[in-house]
């Protein structure tokens, strides 16, 4: 059986892990195009029509033609078709995407700013830098501290906020954040890494094109 779903980015991108990690914690298996950035196949026509945006991901619902751009609302998205991870109410759902609105404000920017610098994708002034690693670490204090007594960030069963925040803090290493001081975090990604269909940025997103059928 063809798969449902065809999801387009690089295996280096947050957020294209993001998506390809709420996929297969859905169960979902899905076909892989890479999108090489810096051939700038991202700015193309052909890439223009699947996100407007010219940034990946990008994801396709191969079973009625949809196209979505952003991975925050491709997580929902996937919560609303497949029925998981989207919160166990209204009021479950309002803090999920509350966390999710505050990962892009607060945590993620800061994160992959310094992981890019890290890893030579971007170049900045030591005090630009300094400057988002503290935005940094101000948002996993917050983080550590909400999950003080919790499994998870909303509720009592994981959620697209859990793995939105997940595709930032996987990644804070990279960028020179050490987790060693917040154990709760280190307690919850744990939790995270141990559900059924978890896989690593390595082991999801490969570095070419991939068909699953």
């Amino acid at each position: 059986m063809a798969p449902r779903f065809r999801l387009h980015g690089i295996h280096l991108s947050g957020p294209t892990y993001k998506v390809a990690l709420g996929l297969s914690l859905c169960g979902e298996a899905f076909d892989y195009e890479h999108v090489p950035l810096r051939e700038g196949a991202h700015k193309t026509p052909a890439f223009l029509a699947l996100n407007r945006f010219g940034q990946v991901p990008a994801l396709e619902d191969l079973s009625n033609g949809r196209r979505l751009a952003q991975a925050a609302a491709i997580l929902e998205y996937l919560a609303d078709v497949t029925g998981r991870f989207g919160g166990a109410s209204l009021d479950e759902r309002l803090r999920v995407r509350e966390w999710m609105y505050w990962d892009y404000d607060r945590l993620a920017v800061p994160i992959y700013r310094c992981r890019g610098v890290a890893l030579g994708f971007r170049k900045a002034d030591e005090a630009v830098v300094a400057g988002w690693r503290a935005e940094g670490e101000a948002a996993l204090a917050v983080l550590d501290a909400h999950l003080a007594g919790r499994d998870f960030v909303v509720g009592e069963a994981p959620s697209i906020a859990d793995i939105d925040l997940y595709g930032v803090v996987h990644y804070a290493p990279a960028g020179g954040f050490s987790l060693v001081e917040r154990p709760q975090i280190a307690r919850w990604m744990a939790r995270i890494e141990a559900l059924p269909g978890y896989g690593t940025p390595e082991a999801l997103l490969p570095t070419q094109s991939r068909a699953t059928a």
